[in-house]
């Protein structure tokens, strides 16, 4: 499970849905939740998580789209297996993974040091745990 350190700017909720807008090392994120624990208020420090198979990259992306969040990272370096490559990138100052297919990464030309969109929809992303303020 990646990991991402942020802070909570906004909350809004209609009905049963609400919209978490957090920022994390200047980038503004968006998260979808069914539920809301009642200790994340505006101002909450917080540890976001997004599973590897949940990131997808783009190169070269150009236009617009549907996914929230949209973190322009470089790639630091790819494994390759027989079907799937790890993709690992820095963000934040962490190491992140997205897990794709061995094709995927072949038909993009993907190489270390490519500069990449790294795409995660709200609804996949999630708060592990509450930071305590120091």
């Amino acid at each position: 499970m990646n990991r991402i350190q942020a802070q909570v700017t906004a909350i809004k909720s209609e009905q049963n849905i609400t919209i978490v807008t957090f920022y994390a090392a200047e980038e503004v994120m968006r998260m979808m939740a069914l539920e809301l624990d009642t200790e994340i208020a505006v101002g909450t420090k917080v540890v976001l998580g997004v599973k590897a198979t949940s990131i997808t990259l783009a190169k070269g992306l150009m236009g617009e789209v549907s996914s929230s969040n949209q973190l322009e990272v470089y790639v630091d370096r790819i494994i390759t297996g027989a079907l799937l490559c790890s993709v690992r990138f820095t963000f934040a100052g962490v190491s992140l993974e997205s897990v794709i297919t061995k094709a995927s990464a072949e038909r993009m030309l993907l190489k270390e040091g490519d500069a990449v969109t790294a795409l995660v929809k709200s609804s996949d992303l999630s708060i592990l745990e509450v930071v305590p303020w120091t």
